[in-house]
């Protein structure tokens, strides 16, 4: 990887391309730095530094913002928006006859449905920031923290308003900056800034297990979270790289004077084929009960039952629901996102077909046994990936945003592999010309 580095910058445009990366990645990180104006940003700091903000509701949003959304700065909706709306129109693709024929259209539909994630993301940027303010408002943003309810001190309808039009513009420019990223960067923009506003909280979550450790002065607890960290890693690499290749054979034909297929090449089949979308999905989901019982005044006993077995982040109830959660969404994600029918039908047109396995149905059978077959260890890989943070919150007392839980470990290698990736083929088809020599 650090090779790869090398070689790019030793390469004049491509060099320029990782110098623009870098500068916008320093305007994005200054973003998330600046408040939002009709914020006292010293009650913020106080309520941060007092409370134990991470473990809140929003700690999940908050990790995706780079920690900008606790402190309610400009950049505070982060990626997220975004995120949503692309999940939500890749979702509709499928129950939308309009959305798949957008689809199939190749890069116009495309550009088409890029354009309708933009207006959703907008939409859903100013529910979200109409949410976040009406929090910070109420004080239950940062719940035990005294100076809580004055972090709003005006809550005119003015300055309300344009409150939620600052986070809105922010959400735009930061979707404006990913998508420089993928036009004059180094590409894979929105996936960038995700992964470098999960980075950004890695220093001061490693810290804070260092200063609340007791042995050895915490160096003890901070060296065996590495180490752990560095083999997560690895499984992650290797189970994110791992994938089942099944051989397809190209019938030749001849066409005028000219012959066509009589190649092999295969399908590739990945073990996570979802992604992290089905942990992100879970805890998404999870949050809705707590976050509706937060909200609710009385002491009723659904709001009891919630908030002692559905907010604590250890207790059994949440865990097993939670792995639940994630190995349902990861075989919903699968068979939404990959069409085996589709596939097959591809395949009898471009006369294609598996070794042993009849053109046609019996194709789309089988890619549907062999996918089944590999989802169910690729969430149960998820589903236990993800409660490393858990493990953490027992073993050394940290916060739910563990610094190599499972939703930011996958979230960083994935990203990071994809990015080498096309530096490397970046560098490959510039090195052509020594071939043709």
């Amino acid at each position: 990887m650090l090779t790869a580095f090398a070689r790019a910058f030793k390469t004049p445009d491509l060099r320029k391309k990782l110098l623009f990366t870098l500068g916008i990645i320093v305007v994005y990180r200054l973003g998330t730095h600046i408040p939002i104006p009709g914020v006292d940003y010293r009650n913020v700091q106080t309520c941060i530094d007092a409370a134990e903000a991470n473990q809140g509701l929003f700690g999940l949003v908050n990790m995706f913002s780079g920690g900008a959304l606790l402190q309610i700065t400009v950049f505070a909706l982060g990626i997220m928006p975004y995120i949503t709306a692309s999940i939500i129109l890749q979702l509709l693709t499928v129950v939308i006859p309009r959305l798949e024929a957008l689809k199939k259209e190749g890069q116009a539909g495309t550009a088409k449905i890029t354009q309708y994630t933009r207006y959703l993301t907008v939409a859903l940027a100013i529910l979200q920031g109409t949410g976040l303010v009406a929090t910070a408002r109420s004080g239950a943003l940062f719940q035990g923290c005294p100076v809580a309810s004055q972090i709003v001190p005006d809550q005119s309808i003015f300055v309300t308003i344009t409150m939620v039009i600052t986070m809105t513009a922010g959400t735009a420019t930061v979707m404006w900056l990913g998508e420089l990223i993928t036009d004059r960067g180094i590409g894979n923009g929105m996936s960038i800034l995700m992964f470098i506003s999960i980075a950004a909280t890695f220093p001061s979550a490693l810290w804070a297990i260092k200063e609340q450790g007791s042995l050895a002065d915490g160096w003890i607890e901070f060296g065996t979270v590495m180490l752990v960290g560095f083999v997560m890693v690895g499984l992650v690499v290797f189970v994110e790289q791992a994938q089942r290749r099944i051989p397809v054979q190209y019938a030749k034909r001849m066409i005028g004077r000219r012959s066509y297929g009589g190649t092999s090449t295969y399908i590739p089949l990945k073990v996570n084929q979802a992604g992290v979308i089905p942990v992100i999905f879970a805890s998404s989901l999870l949050y809705i009960p707590a976050l509706i019982a937060q909200f609710s005044s009385g002491t009723s006993g659904w709001k009891t039952w919630i908030e002692a077995h559905l907010v604590s982040g250890d207790h059994p109830y949440y865990v097993t629901l939670y792995f639940l959660l994630i190995v349902f969404f990861a075989f919903f994600y699968v068979a939404i996102s990959f069409n085996p029918e589709e596939v097959a039908d591809n395949m009898k047109k471009y006369g294609g077909f598996i070794p042993g396995i009849r053109a046609g149905r019996p194709t789309a059978e089988y890619l549907s046994f062999v996918l089944n077959r590999i989802t169910w260890p690729g969430s149960l890989y998820l589903g236990l990936i993800s409660l490393v943070p858990t493990m953490a919150l027992v073993g050394f007392g940290a916060n739910q945003n563990f610094p190599f839980g499972g939703t930011s470990i996958l979230i960083i290698v994935g990203v990071g592999l994809e990015t080498v990736k096309q530096i490397e083929s970046q560098l490959q088809q510039r090195n052509y010309e020594g071939f043709l020599r």
